[in-house]
């Protein structure tokens, strides 16, 4: 009969299946899946090493692993993100949120806004997160797949936010009516030719739709900058996320549109991550 592993030595030869499997930081993704296995909080994993793991435990974590190892990101095994402080359910449908989004985020909320609108809401992470945080706002959040629009109102659910977030099913702003004094959006902004770059986690588990335009990964700028004008307030704000080499062909997007105070906005490592331009 073959003895029981213990917690700690499940983790050691989890952490050299992942890292034969070429994963980054596998020994952080070994431990948070062992904490998801045993069904505790990753903090805990130290205090149960010692341990032999159940054979319920043994069998989930051996799963989680080996699904980890053809690459299927963590925040799916898991079924859920961390964004700005929050969790945020997620599934192969949505975008994952990315801490480099926060940057838009912060941008947004650095003035007042009232009525939000989200183009490719996804996971809903931007639009909950922005009226979390501004208790007296409302917003709606568009997304041209139905399974993210379902996957967005259920996290303003989680959230306790949907009575002041409505969702629509929407190719950009064709279902949209009303004006906003603030327009977000975190569209799909990676060329056709750059996809094959992405790592497998990201170009064979994220929704291909939520990712590229399949073609210059332009497309959703130009979308955006041709209709928001019939969306924005007097003074209302657009900012939108990009790709760190789009920043100086959005802007030119934005200022064709008569967009005026343009503006790149880089992430914390310093690149370009946010356009901004104002409604005259």
């Amino acid at each position: 009969m073959i003895a029981a592993l213990t917690a700690a030595q499940a983790m050691v030869a989890a952490t050299a299946r992942l890292r034969a499997a070429g994963v980054d930081d596998p020994a952080r993704d070994a431990r948070v899946l062992l904490a998801h296995a045993a069904r505790i909080e990753a903090s805990r994993v130290t205090l149960i090493a010692p341990e032999e793991l159940s054979p319920e435990i043994a069998e989930r974590y051996d799963q989680l692993i080996s699904l980890r190892a053809i690459r299927v990101p963590v925040s799916h095994l898991l079924g859920e993100r961390e964004f700005y402080g929050r969790r945020f359910r997620v599934s192969r449908d949505v975008l994952d949120p990315r801490p480099e989004t926060e940057t838009l985020i912060e941008a947004a909320l650095s003035e007042p806004f009232d009525h939000v609108l989200d183009l490719g809401t996804g996971s809903g992470c931007i639009l909950i997160t922005l009226l979390l945080e501004r208790t007296s706002a409302t917003g709606v959040g568009a997304d041209l797949s139905e399974a993210a629009c379902l996957q967005a109102s259920a996290n303003a659910v989680s959230h306790k936010i949907h009575g002041r977030a409505e969702v629509v099913c929407s190719d950009w702003f064709e279902n949209i009516h009303g004006q906003f004094d603030l327009i977000v959006s975190n569209p799909p902004y990676i060329a056709l030719s750059e996809l094959q770059d992405l790592s497998p986690e990201v170009r064979e588990h994220e929704p291909r739709m939520a990712l590229t335009d399949e073609g210059d990964g332009l497309g959703a700028y130009r979308h955006i900058a041709a209709s928001a004008q019939d969306f924005l307030m007097p003074g209302g704000r657009i900012l939108v996320e990009i790709g760190p080499t789009q920043g100086k062909c959005v802007l030119s997007l934005f200022e064709a549109a008569g967009l005026t105070g343009t503006r790149i906005i880089p992430d914390l490592d310093g690149r370009d991550r946010v356009v901004m331009a104002r409604m005259p």
